[in-house]
């Protein structure tokens, strides 16, 4: 027997028994340790990967290195670019990994931790993945060409016309949404600003030193990456009280229009300049912040204090009115299935792929890495004491929370620990970030440090949420040019530079204008 099979065997049984403990099969009676959730999760997705991708990468897609994919074919050095697949993968979790597998499950927890934890399990390795993956291939043998695109060649203009105007508003709203996340995050926040600012010229040096000074030398400009992000990440907690601190300190409208000037850059500069490396870069944080976590609760192994299914899956909770089907599954997209991956799969990544055979570890693996987030997110919100939580996420009085089984415990000291008031705080980040810094402060001699943790974690959504603000702007771009060209020819060129600056411009003002105006809760 290979060696192989031996460790896919047994990765199934620790998977198996994994389960089996956290679904409470084994063990009824006791409390669930948040360490079988992790077991468990990387278990399942390491089977799916080794099994059903490559299933699905033979023997469905028949994905061919021999096919010369649209990156190289159409290669105008802006849009269509071969990119190395680990800078790819990076671009690509980046862009899909937003403010869902972070704050949906957190705010699914109010049903229970399992209902969440199963729906992500199941969703990510049988609908997301397989969905992300087939998006992906279907783009890279269309030429590249957008979902709106292949809708019209596939049905009919009038299809692909309805399906362009459709999503476009889709991701217009969208971005205002994730958007205003960003914006909530960083307002009068100098070391989240600071620390987020800094990752653009280390993003535009780490494009240019790859492909004009040390070309495709990605060992290197990885290594020089990581160093300066972990400075800038130092080196912005100094910022708060220093003199540089008026500099960093900003209001809401000002980051709006900063954050505009952002997205419209990276809209129209070329993909290999500021986007890619940028959301490269923001990877290596997200997952690096991620697997820390995972260590955490494999080294503390706190209890989940949530009940695995609550009284509020039959509808009536605080935190979501409706039942557990289907609004769980719509509270928990990106971790599981959504369709927001395929603009960015047929939007930007399809135009960088270099061979088919990449296809597999972009389209499937980055959705099982953002699956194994979600689940790290749904440990976060219920390691908490289940009345903090909807303390935190609710704005119920105490006794209200009492009389529905769920009396308040710890929200003083928690707020006490992270200096700041965090009852009456809903939307889930808050508890997520309280969970988060948890599990940071409980590690040995961490324990003070619990207000850095809260706010490293604030900062860290950030992050998540600003690298799909980017690239669905540029998406949002291509699928405007699309319809621009059914009026004026040119304006379906992406290498035409005026049309390329107007569609930016639009797209930028529409989001822009709905969360400086306030409009975008409406």
């Amino acid at each position: 027997m290979k060696v192989s099979n031996i460790i896919l065997a047994i990765t199934a049984v620790a998977g198996a028994f994994a389960l089996g403990v956290a679904t409470q099969i084994f063990w009824p009676a006791e409390e669930v340790n948040a360490l079988w959730l992790v077991i468990a999760a990387v278990c399942c997705f390491a089977i799916s990967y080794r099994l059903y991708a490559a299933f699905l990468a033979t023997k469905v897609l028949c994905l061919d290195d021999n096919r010369t994919p649209p990156s190289i074919r159409l290669r105008d050095g802006r849009d269509y670019h071969p990119t190395h697949k680990w800078i790819l993968f990076g671009h690509h979790f980046a862009a899909i990994a937003g403010a869902g597998p972070l704050i949906g499950p957190v705010l699914a927890a109010q049903f229970g931790y399992l209902p969440g934890f199963l729906w992500i399990l199941i969703g990510a390795s049988v609908g997301g993945a397989v969905h992300d993956t087939v998006i992906l291939a279907a783009s890279v043998r269309r030429n590249g060409r957008s979902l709106a695109q292949i809708a019209r060649d596939e049905v009919g203009p009038v299809a692909g016309i309805t399906a362009a105007i459709a999503i476009l508003f889709i991701i217009i709203v969208a971005l205002a949404g994730l958007g205003l996340a960003v914006v909530n995050a960083l307002s009068h926040s100098a070391w989240g600003t600071f620390t987020i600012a800094a990752t653009i010229p280390i993003a535009l040096f780490m494009g240019l030193y790859l492909y004009k000074i040390r070309y495709g030398k990605v060992a290197e400009v990885s290594v020089i990456g990581v160093i300066l992000l972990m400075l800038a990440v130092f080196f912005g907690s100094y910022i708060p009280g220093s003199p540089l601190e008026p500099y960093f300190n900003l209001d809401r409208r000002l980051i709006v229009g900063l954050m505009a000037l952002y997205g419209f850059t990276a809209s129209v500069l070329p993909v290999w300049m500021l986007l890619c490396p940028r959301d490269y870069l923001s990877t290596y944080m997200k997952i690096g912040t991620i697997i820390l976590l995972a260590l955490g609760v494999i080294f503390l192994a706190p209890a989940i204090h949530m009940p695995a299914v609550t009284k509020f899956v039959h509808g009536g909770g605080p935190v979501i009115p409706g039942t557990l089907f289907p609004f769980m599954f719509i509270t928990i997209a990106c971790g599981a299935i959504s369709g927001f991956h395929a603009l960015v799969s047929s939007g930007t990544t399809s135009k960088m792929i270099q061979y088919e055979s990449e296809i597999k570890l972009i389209g499937f693996g980055a959705m099982l890495v953002e699956g194994f987030v979600s689940v790290i997110a749904v440990i976060a919100a219920t390691i908490l004491m289940p009345g903090d939580y909807f303390a935190i996420n609710t704005h119920l009085s105490f006794d209200a929370l009492a009389e529905l089984g769920f009396p308040v415990s710890q929200i003083f000291q928690l707020s006490e620990d992270v200096g700041t008031d965090i009852a009456g705080r809903p939307g889930g980040a808050v508890s997520l970030a309280v969970g988060m810094a948890s599990i940071f402060s409980s590690l040995p001699g961490m324990k003070s440090l619990m207000p850095y943790w809260y706010n490293f974690a604030l900062m860290f959504e950030a992050l998540f949420i600003l690298t799909t603000v980017d690239t669905g702007t540029r998406v949002a771009r291509f699928i405007l040019q699309e319809l621009g060209s059914y009026a004026y020819k040119p304006l379906g060129k992406t290498s035409w530079i005026p049309g390329t600056i107007i569609s930016s411009l639009l797209v930028v003002g529409s989001w822009g204008y709905l969360i400086y105006s306030g409009s975008i809760s409406s």
